[in-house]
């Protein structure tokens, strides 16, 4: 049965009104970097125009890293100082910026989203810039053109004004009120819901009062289903604390608005969050084996394969026909060794409890290729950024191990940020925030889970870490030492050291380099290239021997950016084989925030299935980004289907085709090892969509037997087609019957 779970999607924003000047458009753009171009006088008409919506590798310059500045002249008219209440600061909002940057207005500084000393180059790249200046500062010329200048460092990947609120406003007192709605989760008892809301004061000088009004509407009809509205008084120490209580109509997702109407200044401020409901069944006691049926390791290399399973524990383990040079741990599941001739090896799994077994056909592949499958697991960047340690990979380990590692998860990957220096003998030396690398790959190896790292080609990383050029080979055995399992291998600072215009063979270099240099050790070492699809690498990422190859720049946590990576893949698709895969970023669910500061993904529940679901079908890296110490119900519901992972981790991994797209819905198809077929549908508009699905149209057949995948449910026999009606960015994932007996 569908349960309703909360889960914490946030959208904050004020009302906006007339004497606010968006600044949005109009913007100018050139690489490069000199002081003179903060200057309000400068001749800038040769500039390039530019969209601050969207990173400039999008725009004509891809590949490009370093600085570059923006630029915009508008008029900032008084009546913005004649209407404000406050007439205190006017507020500067420019967006997200990747990574650092300096701000001017009229040649004069106004700040800087820095790193250390000041130095631009290791500024934060997913915090919002909002600068405030006095409303009677001298450099603001009112009723008169006011010039922006914006000085910008991108280290790599992608980069520039990408994303958010653009404008020029009075600071108000509703710039000191936030309504908390991140702290306290939903609660589901006696077939209602509850939830705690804090209104806080984030000033000093002033208290507050006004009304604080919750509405639950059905997304669908935008029918109100729930309505109240309260009295509000609070001050800096002093929160104001409300818990609502309701039953909903249906088990479905609804959207919550609070509305909080000050006082003083008669302005709203409005939240936004929506309440999902979990389509994954509870797992059953009995035994189930959720393994991939193959298994890639090759000749030489440590073996290290934890079974996969549910069930009521403690659980058993068997495995039957396992080669010469491999053993079972029979309480943990583990089974270690190593494998020293090339070959197929027919292997039965097989997992008791007191409720009964369960078993499965296994084929361990020793060869060339490694893993074969998919890699299911987490990556530090997305929830820590470069404040990662040791600390923080060791409770993912064990959380991952408590939660997710039953379901095939495995990988634990350390990204940017453990690094420190190379030594007069060329090793790689971690920072103090990793006191003993080997000591933890040796933990999370205990745990029966993989362990993964980061690095460049350049000879920094993106974080301005020490990267591995001209240490390519010493690194390599560094990591094989160390037990390392996953290289992420970051283009960033190489873009320094690459011709201007890098032809194909210079895309390849650097990691041609590394891989020869990784051949030389005993180890299997995933080989992930992050270069974010220049050159085309999904034509060639097989042939130099990566596991994977980003096609994409960096993924945030909204729709447009998930929506245009996800749905651009097609082009990529047809490149992935067993072994080698196209990887359209990590995943955008739970906490994520890529730094010490965590916030709920801002995707709403309908496009997080659509996410996973768009990924398993491409057969891509499954990388969970967020912090798994703080898994909400809604987000394992999402990792742990237990029938959706089938799909990506099947032994054919063929291509996902995207073979329907009209009217904004799409039809993507991947055939699976079993003869089955996947089929997710999915509404790329924002309202709802209700197709008929044409079975010929589609070159499938005229007569289906489906299930629905997430709900793990069949639906019957069909002819000719099937009526869907999908919510706003949602998805149908089905399966057609097997055609193996």
């Amino acid at each position: 049965m569908r349960k309703l779970i909360a889960l914490p999607f946030l959208v904050f924003f004020t009302s906006l009104f007339a004497q606010d000047i968006k600044i949005d458009k109009g913007w100018k753009f050139k690489t490069g970097d000199s002081p003179e171009w903060s200057r309000p006088t400068l001749n800038d008409s040769d500039w390039k125009s530019i969209d601050v919506g969207k990173y400039w590798e999008s725009q004509g310059y891809q590949g490009y890293n370093g600085y570059a500045w923006y630029r915009i002249h508008f008029i900032i008219p008084s009546t913005i100082k004649e209407q404000a209440f406050l007439k205190e600061k006017i507020r500067i909002d420019l967006g997200k910026i990747d990574d650092g940057d300096e701000v001017f207005l009229n040649g004069f500084f106004v700040g800087r989203n820095a790193g250390s000393n000041s130095d631009i180059t290791q500024g934060p790249y997913d915090a919002t810039r909002t600068y405030t200046i006095p409303i009677n500062d001298r450099r603001i010329l009112w009723d008169k053109e006011n010039v922006i200048a914006v000085r910008v460092y991108d280290g790599g990947g992608d980069g520039g004004m990408y994303e958010g609120r653009y404008g020029i406003s009075a600071a108000d007192i509703t710039d000191y009120i936030v309504i908390n709605t991140n702290d306290n989760p939903f609660q589901f008892a006696d077939k209602k819901v509850s939830k705690k809301i804090i209104l806080q004061s984030t000033s000093e000088k002033y208290d507050f009062t006004g009304k604080l009004r919750i509405e639950i509407t059905d997304p669908v009809s935008g029918a109100s289903v729930f309505k109240q509205t309260i009295g509000t008084d609070f001050a800096i120490n002093r929160p104001f604390e409300y818990t609502y209580k309701t039953a909903l109509p249906e088990l479905k997702s609804y959207d919550i608005n609070y509305v909080f109407l000050e006082d003083r200044t008669k302005k709203e401020i409005v939240v936004k969050e929506s309440i999902p409901y979990v389509l994954t069944p509870v797992a059953t006691a009995a035994p189930r084996i959720n393994a991939p049926g193959v298994f890639g390791v090759q000749p030489g290399s440590p073996f290290l394969f934890r079974i996969p399973a549910t069930g009521e524990k403690p659980l058993s383990y068997e495995a039957t026909g396992l080669p010469a040079g491999l053993k079972l741990d029979k309480s943990s599941g583990i089974i270690t060794g190593s494998l020293e001739s090339k070959g197929n090896f027919k292997v039965k799994l097989i997992v008791k409890n007191k409720i009964g077994s369960s078993s499965k056909n296994f084929t361990i592949v020793c060869g060339d290729n490694v893993r074969l499958t998919p890699a299911l697991g987490w990556n530090s960047w997305n929830c820590w950024g470069l404040s990662v340690s040791d600390e923080k990979v060791r409770a993912s380990a064990k959380a991952m191990l408590d939660k997710l590692a039953d379901h095939g998860w495995t990988y634990i990957n350390i990204d940017d940020g453990w690094e420190d220096k190379h030594n007069e003998q060329g090793q790689i030396l971690t920072n103090q925030k990793f006191p003993d690398m080997k000591g933890l790959c040796d933990y999370v190896h205990s745990l029966g889970l993989r362990i993964g790292i980061y690095s460049s080609p350049g000879p920094w990383t993106c974080g301005h870490f020490v990267g591995s050029y001209k240490y390519e080979e010493q690194d390599a055995k560094t990591y094989a030492d160390w037990g390392i399992d996953y290289l992420k291998y970051d283009w960033c600072s190489y873009g320094d050291i690459a011709p201007k215009q890098p032809s194909l063979d210079d895309f390849k270099k650097p990691y041609i380099v590394m891989k020869e240099a990784m051949r030389k050790n005993k180890r299997d070492i995933l080989f992930s290239l992050c270069q974010y699809g220049m050159g085309d690498v999904w034509k060639w990422g097989a042939e130099i021997g990566a596991s994977s190859w980003r096609t994409t720049g960096d993924i945030v946590d909204t729709w447009t950016s998930l929506s245009e990576i996800g749905f651009s893949q097609d082009k990529s698709a047809p490149y992935t084989s067993p072994g080698h895969f196209n990887d359209p970023d990590m995943l955008i669910v739970g906490k994520v925030g890529w730094g010490p500061k965590l916030h709920n993904t801002r995707l709403t529940p309908d496009e997080q299935y659509t996410h996973i679901s768009l990924w398993t079908l491409l057969s891509a890296p499954l990388l969970i980004g967020c912090d798994m110490s703080q898994l909400d119900e809604f987000t394992l519901n999402l990792l742990t289907n237990d029938e959706v992972l089938a799909i990506n981790q099947d032994a054919l991994a063929k291509p996902a085709k995207k073979i329907f797209d009209k009217n904004q819905v799409q039809v993507w198809t991947k055939e699976l090892e079993d003869g089955s077929t996947a089929i997710g549908i999915f509404n790329l508009d924002n309202k709802i969509n209700k197709q008929n699905i044409d079975f010929a149209s589609l070159k499938l057949s005229s007569t289906l037997k489906l299930r629905d995948v997430w709900r793990q449910k069949d639906l019957g026999s069909f002819t000719k087609g099937y009526n869907v009606s999908l919510p706003a960015h949602g998805v149908l994932l089905l399966k057609t019957a097997s055609m193996k007996r």
